[in-house]
């Protein structure tokens, strides 16, 4: 990794203003999934470890600039309290008097949370006023928040114009896996996309026609490309503007020699619940009006299963149906445990984050992925070949 990291920087009783991803759900004032917090205590421990005073930044929803105890960091502090063997000290303030009285009071291997770093309007607009301010709090600027990596706010990408920057376990590990997909992947390379929309997708699709071997298409963006191809899809959600670009994927694909799989059968309804008379068609005979697919039927789960058994490398961003509802949920799951099993025969999986996370969580298969992303948006934008603000910020190593 061209990048500086924690590693490659002394630490002791340095000031280290650590830009995490705390953004987790909080209902009636508890945190009701601590993931993301767990996911950074590698690198806030390894700090702590080395001597370093350790100020946390985080943003937590979207106040849209302005203070709201709604979005308060004092949970996720609390919390952090309970999970890590230090001092965690919080500050309700994002800058002033308060926030320099708890800085400069700080010792080696305690921590400090500040408040909400959305509840400031600059966060968002990169404003180099406010970046200018936390990087005056510290001497060293790490980024392990890959979730807002896309995004060049002021916590992750202005505070490096001032001070150092280097990378956290965290990013260093979403930038080896997501670049051994992007740049020099193990054949065959297979990507699963899933999902409601194409035009999502459009960017990672066409920039993965010239890495891929195979792509699987399942999710409701199916049938924007069964439709493109005249199938019947009855109600299914189809995107009617997006009836072209599915046709030109699938004829890039077929001049780059790459194999696009989709589905051959559907899991339909007449109605997106749980409980529902299901029924299940095959493409080729079509879906009548009135029923819409909300899931990939077995004869697909078979053969995309067939098409994931030889992958040395795969990614996979996007659920194969409406898996929240348990009555959709069978073709992610074995798509997911299709994956798993892969893994196990040493391929390289990466689930993209968002959706595909959340449903991994869900079949507790988590653990199984060689790595799971952090970043949704984030983990797309990359493999669409794009430098991210929050990655090109980072110091580079100089050897």
């Amino acid at each position: 990794m061209k990048k500086l990291t924690l590693r490659d920087v002394d630490l002791k009783d340095k000031k280290v203003i650590m830009r995490v991803d705390f953004n987790v759900p909080i209902k009636d004032g508890k945190i009701t999934d601590d993931t993301r917090i767990r996911a950074a205590l590698p690198t806030i421990q390894y700090a702590l470890d080395k001597g370093a005073k350790v100020i946390l930044l985080s943003h937590l929803g979207r106040p849209d600039g302005e203070r709201d105890p709604q979005y308060s960091l004092k949970p996720v502090a609390e919390r952090l309290k309970e999970l890590i063997d230090a001092p965690v000290y919080f500050v309700d303030e994002t800058r002033g008097e308060k926030v320099e009285e708890a800085v400069s009071k700080l010792k080696s291997g305690e921590v400090l949370v500040l408040e909400n770093t959305r509840f400031e309007k600059g966060e968002t607009k990169n404003d180099p006023e406010l970046a200018k301010y936390w990087a005056s709090l510290a001497d060293i600027h790490v980024n392990d928040a890959f979730g807002t990596a896309h995004r060049a706010h002021a916590s992750n990408v202005g505070i490096a114009n001032y001070i150092p920057s280097v990378a956290g376990f965290l990013m260093e590990k979403e930038i080896k896996f997501l670049s051994a997909a992007n740049e020099n992947p193990q054949k065959p390379y297979v990507v699963v996309l899933g999902g409601a929309k194409v035009s999502d997708k459009i960017g990672v699709i066409n920039n993965l026609l010239t890495k891929a071997d195979r792509i699987l298409i399942g999710g409701a963006m199916m049938f924007t490309f069964l439709k493109a191809l005249g199938k019947e899809v009855g109600s299914s959600k189809v995107e009617g503007d997006k009836l072209d670009v599915a046709r030109e994927i699938m004829e890039n694909a077929k001049a780059k020699n790459v194999e696009l799989v989709l589905p051959v059968d559907t899991v339909a309804a007449q109605k997106m619940e749980a409980g529902v008379e299901k029924k299940v068609f095959k493409i080729d005979e079509g879906i009548p009006e009135g029923w819409m697919g909300l899931d990939i039927g077995p004869e697909t789960i078979k053969l995309f299963t067939e098409k994931l058994s030889d992958a040395k490398t795969i990614f996979w961003n996007g659920p194969m149906g409406v898996f929240e509802i348990d009555d959709f949920a069978e073709g992610t799951k074995k798509i997911a445990e299709a994956i798993v099993n892969a893994t196990k025969k040493g391929c390289i999986s990466i689930v993209g984050g968002g959706d595909s996370a959340a449903a991994a969580e869900k079949f507790g298969l988590a653990e199984e992925f060689s790595h799971v992303s952090t970043g949704g948006g984030a983990s797309l934008e990359f493999l669409e070949g794009k430098e991210l603000p929050g990655i090109a910020s980072i110091s580079v190593k100089k050897n």
